[in-house]
């Protein structure tokens, strides 16, 4: 597998989007795990005001918690936990912030836009290599919807089979970054089995008392789409990454 660096123009045009999409995301949620001195951090707004004032906002629409697994395009040792809190934009356009862990005091690492495979099927083909595809991550149980029904939940994974998604990671909390460091990176999704550490997957069933396994049996006779073409364009040995050498500019100044 091999990194495949943008052009100085296109990496210019990919960062300037991210970081605003991200930051965008990040203040929709203004709870995180940025370090201060909780006996010196005050607020002018009471609980109830704030929780009046997030309600009429973007923050209101969030209607799903998802729970599953990223990994930094490139580098599948690099694998995270996502807990993804997401609206609806319309019928087919999702947008999503994505947290560490579920805690309330959570750091926000990235954002997801998840689409239609109609509108995914309409994407230029150099668009399409930025985005993964989500039928395994439903199939083998990894993917799960937290705080609904069993039916709701079945229904909703019936969905999600056949989106895609583009995942944006501002914050490397995998590495012990304590602020945002760097530029953004571009996640992907695992497509078969093997690929996701176990050890990752069982903690975080432990964690939100769930079965991964039992997940998977329950699913599989669920009738998806089959996976569209250009998505998950690293299992053909072009994976896309923003290089943290840009910063140092052309010249390596």
């Amino acid at each position: 597998m091999k990194l495949v660096k943008p052009s100085s123009i296109a990496a210019a045009i990919l960062i300037m989007f991210a970081v605003v999409a991200a930051f965008a995301g990040f203040a929709s949620h203004v709870s995180g795990g940025v370090p201060v001195d909780s006996d010196k951090a005050t607020c002018t707004v009471s609980g109830a005001e704030a929780g009046s004032q997030l309600g009429a906002g973007p923050v209101g629409a969030i209607h799903a918690h998802l729970c599953g697994f990223h990994f930094y395009n490139g580098d599948m040792s690099r694998q995270v936990r996502a807990d993804h809190y997401c609206s609806h934009l319309n019928a087919d356009v999702w947008q999503c912030i994505i947290y560490e862990s579920d805690r309330r005091d959570a750091r926000l690492v990235g954002v997801e836009y998840i689409i239609s495979g109609a509108l995914f099927s309409g994407l230029p083909e150099q668009e399409k290599k930025l985005w993964h595809s989500h039928r395994y991550e439903v199939m083998s149980g990894q993917l799960v919807a937290l705080g609904i029904a069993d039916a709701a939940e079945r229904q909703l994974m019936k969905e999600f089979a056949g989106t895609y998604g583009k995942t944006w990671y501002l914050w490397q909390v995998d590495r012990g970054d304590r602020l945002p460091i760097g530029l953004p990176k571009l996640m992907m999704g695992f497509t078969s089995d093997g690929q996701a550490d176990p050890k990752l997957v069982s903690k975080r069933d432990g964690e939100l008392g769930v079965d991964s396994a039992g997940i998977r049996a329950r699913r599989a006779g669920m009738e998806t789409p089959a996976k569209l073409p250009g998505a998950d364009a690293w299992l053909h040995d072009r994976a896309f990454q923003i290089d943290d050498a840009l910063m140092a500019g052309p010249q390596g100044k």
